[in-house]
């Protein structure tokens, strides 16, 4: 068994991607529009994932996008957190996190013991930011901020 993609609804396409690929750093596979579906599938790959063919590329995150009917109320999504997080191992946590946070991304769990941050995606999906290696020294503004909202 080898674990394929992990598949999250969005609402925002250019959001969720702005979000996804600028500003946490992974990129887009591939991408597949059906008309007849009425969806589209955005398959990412953190950057050191992403080399390979799509059939050997794993772990992946599939954001789905369902086209609105005509004349009809996008379906809004809640509740991201109730299937648990994504995780992704960072070179640098508080590096990645004054990216996240200067693109105007909150950091709802600081990473105060430079291992570990929380943020969420646009369509309220948490992630789970962990130091690559050992855990870095504690360091300011980090090392003192407070938790914002839930994670």
């Amino acid at each position: 068994m080898r674990y394929l993609h992990t598949m999250v609804r969005v609402q925002d396409v250019e959001a969720s991607l702005h979000f996804y690929c600028n500003l946490l750093g992974m990129v887009e596979t591939r991408r597949h529009e059906s008309e007849a579906g009425r969806f589209t599938l955005i398959f990412l790959a953190a950057d050191a994932d992403a080399d390979g063919s799509h059939e050997s590329q794993s772990p992946l995150l599939e954001l789905t996008y369902n086209w609105p009917e005509p004349g009809k109320v996008p379906e809004r999504y809640s509740g991201g957190r109730n299937f648990g997080h994504l995780a992704y191992r960072v070179d640098n946590i508080y590096e990645t996190c004054q990216k996240l946070q200067d693109g105007g991304v909150t950091i709802n769990r600081p990473p105060r013991d430079g291992r570990m941050a929380f943020v969420r995606s646009p369509d309220g999906i948490s992630i789970e930011l962990l130091q690559e290696g050992d855990a870095l020294a504690p360091a300011e503004p980090w090392a003192s901020m407070e938790n914002t909202g839930s994670w």
